[in-house]
């Protein structure tokens, strides 16, 4: 197993509200949805929002897992999780999305792993700019 060390300015970051964050770092939600899929496997940062999710589920989230609003971090890289799979989802992802099947369809499951909580999040030298971003180095400009 290959070390990482903190801040990685290669590693990758992807931005994702609260509570599914904290909801991600405990191991309950083991699938990200998104529109669209992603090839990207492995490590990557996992960057809480500034915002809270707007959404019925994160309600019903917050109190099913007694979580504490109050206390959650945002707008900081909270820890690491590892993309390992990436599918269209389907009914069987709902309880591993933490989001009612309503919510699933024409969307992708990404699968999620390893997550790891900092002792001391980060603070992000640049913010996100899209889905993904790299939060200690700028964009490369393509041509």
């Amino acid at each position: 197993m290959t070390t990482i060390t903190h801040p990685n300015r290669e590693l990758i970051g992807l931005g994702i509200r609260q509570p599914w964050a904290e909801l991600i770092l405990r191991g309950i939600k083991t699938i990200e949805v998104r529109s669209q899929p992603t090839n990207l496997r492995g490590p990557i940062y996992l960057y809480v929002g500034k915002k809270f999710a707007d959404i019925p589920a994160a309600d019903e989230m917050v109190e099913q897992h007694a979580i504490d609003v109050d206390a959650l971090p945002m707008g900081i890289i909270v820890g690491t999780i590892d993309i390992i799979d990436c599918h269209p989802c389907t009914s069987a992802d709902e309880k591993a999305s933490c989001v009612p099947q309503v919510l699933l369809k024409n969307k992708f499951s990404w699968k999620l792993a390893n997550p790891h909580r900092f002792a001391r999040p980060l603070k992000p030298r640049f913010l996100p700019y899209g889905v993904w971003f790299y939060p200690f180095q700028r964009r490369q400009e393509t041509s």
